[in-house]
């Protein structure tokens, strides 16, 4: 497929997607949209992929937030679908089986916010800015941010973000937990190739599982949650990785896993 909004690169299992619109801060349109499907899809289905680094192009935006002039022209019916259709492609990225670290390089506000959330983890540079302004144009967030940020920070804090529609900081982001590290803008994606080295060298089953007990382990009580890790936990036994890792840490040598 051809990109005309994003760009995808792939290079030593790591695929790398860019929001290609800098010159309206890497808004996002429907098309726009569209292509991070088709973009994540491929990434999913690639065996060779284990993590995917998603990112703005250009100094000043991870993604501003929605296309406005899309947005004005929603009404009830059309803002329902158009929400759906944004919410189903943060869900492929959310359930993606592999991790995807979002690099957070300035603004990163209204549906780029949501963006981040539905990432695995979330990298900002020191000088970033976040948030869910919605408010300030009479609607709400559509893309998960009611949702997704409240489970993150908690009810309060998301409650304080969502309703006052004000940007915070990097550092603020950080010390509630919206984001996971912050760097220099320079070492940003250097960060995430590290975090994503690491992941890479582990077992690609265990790591797809792991993220599946903490992501339907969240919509559940405790009890579910331990009998969803317990049983993921057995699956993995049954899986070559798990031989292969064993037999290694006991003849002190390094792993290879395959997937299987």
């Amino acid at each position: 497929m051809t990109y005309e909004n994003i760009l995808l690169e792939k290079k030593n299992a790591i695929a790398y997607v860019t929001v290609n619109r800098p010159k309206v801060l890497n808004a996002l349109n429907m098309a726009t949209m569209e292509e991070l499907r088709a973009a994540f899809t491929d990434i999913q289905s690639d065996a060779s992929i284990r993590v995917a680094i998603l990112t703005g192009a250009g100094e000043k935006a991870f993604v501003a937030g929605a296309d406005i002039g899309e947005l004005a022209k929603q009404d009830a019916v059309s803002g329902k679908e158009y929400g759906h259709r944004g919410q189903a492609v943060l869900d492929l990225i959310e359930h993606l089986g592999k991790p995807v670290i979002a690099c957070i390089n300035g603004f990163a506000l209204g549906g780029g916010c949501e963006l981040a959330l539905a990432c695995t983890m979330r990298l900002a540079s020191d000088n970033a800015k976040l948030g869910q302004p919605e408010v300030k144009l009479g609607i709400i967030p559509g893309y998960g941010g009611t949702q997704r940020l409240s489970r993150l920070v908690g009810k309060g804090l998301a409650m304080q973000v969502v309703l006052a529609g004000e940007m915070i900081t990097a550092q603020e982001a950080h010390r509630i937990g919206l984001v996971n590290e912050v760097t220099s803008a320079a070492e940003l994606v250097p960060r995430a190739e590290a975090i994503a080295a690491k992941i890479v060298a582990n077992a690609p089953l265990a790591v797809r599982y792991a993220m599946e007990a903490v992501n339907k382990g969240m919509e559940m009580t405790l009890a579910e949650g331990l009998f969803l890790e317990a049983t993921l936990f057995g699956v993995c036994c049954a899986t070559e990785d798990k031989k292969e890792g064993t037999a290694a840490f006991l003849e002190k040598r390094p792993a290879v896993f395959k997937g299987r």
